[in-house]
C-alpha cells in the first residue's frame, strides 16, 4: 500500500470527522476546477475567442486604411501647396489698338527682372488656346477670339518676390494684365486637408469605439460561460487585479494577433500601391495624386495603430471584469 493510501487509511479510521463547512466546500469546489485542465478561466482557443481575432483584425485594417489614406492626402495636399506657390500666372487680355505680342515680351521683362523670380515664360497663342480644349472641345478656329495670353513665372527657391510690386507695375504699365499668386488655391489645398484629417480622426474613432464595444461584449460573454470559476475564485478570497489580469492577457494576446493580422494587410496594399504608383499616376511630370507611398512614417503609424489596438483590446477587457466582480460583490 503506498504512502497515501496509508494516509488516507488513518484519517477514515482513527482520526475524528472533520465538520464540512461552506468555505471548506468551496474550496474544495475550486480545487478540482482549478485543476481540471479544461477549466481555466479565460479559454485559451474558443469560438468567441476566434470570432473576437477576425473583428479585431477587420477593425484594424479599416483604421489602417483610414489612417494611411489620411497620411497620402495630407502629404499629396502639401506637394501642391509647394508646387503651387512656387510658380505665379500673368494673363494678358488683348486690347484694342494695342500689340499683344508686344504686351506679352513687357510683361515678361518686367517679371523676369523682379527679385526672387527664378524665370519667366509666355505661352504661345496655340498653347493658350489648348488650354480651352477640356470645355470647348477641339477642333475649332479660334483666330478671331480674343483669347488671352498665360505667362507662367517661377519662384527662386527659398526666395520671396514682392508680387504687390509686381503687380502695381502690370496694371501701370500693360492695360488688361493681371497677376494671380494662386492664394486661393492654396487656402483651399489647406482647407480639403485639415478637413480630411478631421473626417480621418472620426472614422479612427468610431472604430476604436466598434471595437471597444465588441471586447467589452466578448469578455461578458467568457466571463458569463466560465461564470462558476470566477464565483468560487472570488469568494474563497481571489483578487480582482488577478481575475482582471488574466483576462487581460488573453484580450492583449488577441488583439495583437488580430491587429497585427489587419495592419500587415493594410501594409501590404500600401506597399502595393506605392510600387504601382508610376503607373497609376500616368507619368512623372502630369501628376494629380503626387507619391503615393507612405513612406517610414506612414508604416512606422500603421504599426503603433497595431500597438494601440491591442492596448485598448486589453484595457477594455480589464475595466469590463473590474465592472462585473463589482456588480458581483
Amino acid at each position: 500500500m503506498s504512502t497515501m493510501a496509508a494516509q488516507q487509511d488513518y484519517y477514515e479510521d482513527d482520526a475524528p470527522p472533520r465538520a464540512e463547512t461552506p468555505a471548506s466546500r468551496l474550496r474544495a469546489a475550486a480545487e478540482k476546477l482549478l485543476l481540471a485542465k479544461e477549466a481555466a478561466i479565460v479559454p485559451a482557443d474558443s469560438i468567441a475567442g476566434r470570432a473576437l481575432m477576425a473583428v479585431i483584425a477587420i477593425m484594424t485594417f479599416l483604421a489602417a486604411l483610414t489612417l494611411g489614406a489620411t497620411v497620402l492626402v495630407r502629404s499629396a495636399a502639401g506637394e501642391w501647396q509647394s508646387a503651387v506657390a512656387r510658380e505665379v500666372t500673368i494673363q494678358v487680355r488683348p486690347a484694342e489698338q494695342r500689340d499683344v505680342e508686344a504686351d506679352v515680351r513687357d510683361a515678361v521683362a518686367l517679371a523676369a527682372g523682379t527679385a526672387g523670380i527664378a524665370s519667366a515664360r509666355a505661352y504661345s497663342k496655340e498653347e493658350s488656346a489648348s488650354l480651352l480644349e477640356p470645355w470647348i472641345g477641339n477642333g475649332l478656329v479660334l483666330n478671331d477670339l480674343p483669347i488671352p495670353r498665360m505667362i507662367v513665372v517661377r519662384v527662386a527657391p527659398g526666395e520671396t518676390p514682392d508680387l504687390a510690386a509686381l503687380r502695381q507695375q502690370l496694371t501701370a504699365q500693360i492695360p488688361g494684365a493681371t497677376l494671380d499668386d494662386h492664394r486661393g488655391w492654396i487656402d483651399r489645398m489647406r482647407a480639403m486637408a485639415r478637413n480630411a484629417a478631421l473626417a480621418g480622426l472620426a472614422v479612427l474613432g468610431l472604430v476604436f469605439a466598434a471595437t471597444m464595444l465588441s471586447v467589452m461584449f466578448a469578455t461578458r460573454g467568457a466571463m458569463s460561460t466560465n461564470r462558476q470559476i470566477i464565483e468560487v475564485l472570488h469568494v474563497i478570497g481571489a483578487r480582482r487585479d488577478f481575475i482582471a489580469g488574466e483576462f487581460q492577457r488573453h484580450f492583449l494576446l488577441l488583439g495583437l494577433k488580430g491587429g497585427a493580422i489587419g495592419g500587415g494587410v493594410a501594409i501590404l496594399l500600401f506597399a502595393l500601391i506605392g510600387l504601382m504608383s508610376d503607373w497609376l499616376k500616368g507619368g512623372a511630370e502630369d501628376n494629380l495624386f503626387g507619391n503615393l507611398s507612405l513612406g517610414a512614417a506612414g508604416y512606422g503609424a500603421i504599426i503603433g495603430l497595431v500597438l494601440l489596438v491591442a492596448g485598448v483590446t486589453a484595457g477594455t477587457s480589464r475595466l469590463t471584469v473590474h465592472r462585473t466582480l463589482r456588480a458581483m460583490e
